[in-house]
């Protein structure tokens, strides 16, 4: 069953004439469960993170490559904010509104505000396909890279392309 969430993305990505392939699986919640499912999916995996400042006042989506670890106090000097930790349920859900273990950049779509900001890993660039759940965990869609930045055009909040090691 489609909940409202994932349709709202199968309907935006249609309206952006965006073409993606789904992938229904059980409900997942980390890499280490979805790495674990028994089905090919097609596309360089990735692991999406909320964080946020010290000051609880800029947020970030942290979009890596599944087999990376975010180095946080690294990452802040890169992007020279404030020390960064993880962002609190409350606050993935009142600017993204996902929950835990559905984070993805697909909940853009809710940032009406644009008050976001993506860290995208460079090397992630290459990459001909790359995946993601549909703002729930029980699918995930695989869609070109380009398409991927064709999206994040469309939903207009700031990227910033970063290393991470």
């Amino acid at each position: 069953m489609i909940m409202n969430k994932e349709r709202r993305v199968y309907d935006l990505l249609e309206e952006l004439k965006i073409q993606y392939t789904t992938y229904e699986h059980k409900p997942v919640f980390t890499i280490e469960e979805a790495n674990q499912l028994n089905i090919d999916i097609q596309g360089s995996h990735c692991k999406n993170l909320f964080i946020r400042n010290r000051k609880g006042n800029q947020h970030y989506l942290v979009v890596l490559m599944d087999s990376k670890k975010v180095d946080l106090k690294g990452l802040s000097k890169q992007i020279c904010s404030t020390n960064l930790s993880f962002a609190s349920e409350e606050r993935l859900l009142k600017y993204l509104d996902l929950t835990p273990g559905a984070v993805t950049p697909f909940g853009l779509i809710n940032d009406q505000d644009k008050h976001v900001q993506v860290l995208l890993d460079k090397d992630l660039i290459g990459s001909e396909y790359i995946c993601f759940h549909p703002n729930v965990n029980t699918a995930t869609i695989s869609i070109a890279y380009k398409d991927f930045e064709k999206f994040l055009s469309w939903c207009k909040n700031k990227v910033f392309y970063v290393e991470i090691l």
